[in-house]
């Protein structure tokens, strides 16, 4: 199980799925119609987020809002 803040992961796995995308902060914050540095703020851990923004940001990663959590789960086990 991993110890890290929920709000540490999840951050995490968007930072780990926009590079992956080969998205920059500032084209993914656009996506999301977000401002860069709060984007940057969220894959530190540094904000909990509503579940808007969490669809937002998934939404524009081209993944599910639930496959997001599957894989937060996963890292659980």
């Amino acid at each position: 199980m991993d110890k890290k803040p929920l709000a540490i992961r999840f951050g995490l796995i968007i930072r780990q799925l926009r590079l992956k995308g080969g998205l920059s902060q500032e084209d993914f914050a656009d996506l999301c119609q977000l401002h860069r540095t709060y984007i940057g703020s969220i894959e530190r851990g540094e904000k909990n987020i509503t579940i808007e923004t969490a669809y937002k940001l998934t939404t524009a990663l081209g993944f599910k809002l639930s496959e997001i959590f599957i894989i937060l789960e996963q890292q659980d086990q």
